[in-house]
């Protein structure tokens, strides 16, 4: 990925983290109190609020230093977003409590994306 694309996906992620919590905590409080599951989805919003942040400063770092490292930091820091707070969004809202097998993945896509991080700085410092 280029500093552009992570930059632009940090954007995009940051404000879907802004409107998807906005939503939850308005238009959806309802059914996530019905469902058991308010904290659930706070949980998902702030991870994704975190690795957002953490896309910012990877297409900074990509700006610098010209690091394979952060890329893949990226990828994992996307896809992490995508199965973490995803799963957790739809867990959530429909109680399907099979799809908590899956959000260890999206964990696991956390953990890789920071030691990614890890690589890139140690090579590029």
């Amino acid at each position: 990925m280029t500093a552009k694309q992570v930059l632009i996906s940090a954007g995009i992620m940051g404000i879907l983290s802004v409107g998807i919590g906005a939503f939850g905590a308005h238009g959806l409080e309802t059914t996530l109190t019905n469902n058991g599951k308010l904290d659930t989805f706070e949980t998902a919003v702030k991870y994704q609020f975190y690795h957002t942040l953490a896309l910012l400063l990877l297409g900074v770092l990509m700006l610098n230093y010209d690091q394979r490292y952060f890329g893949y930091a990226a990828i994992a820091f996307i896809g992490g977003i995508i199965v973490f707070s995803g799963s957790l969004y739809t867990l959530s809202l429909t109680n399907i409590s099979v799809l908590g097998a899956i959000t260890p993945i999206g964990g696991l896509g956390f953990i890789l994306g920071w030691l990614y991080l890890i690589l890139g700085v140690s090579k590029s410092l």
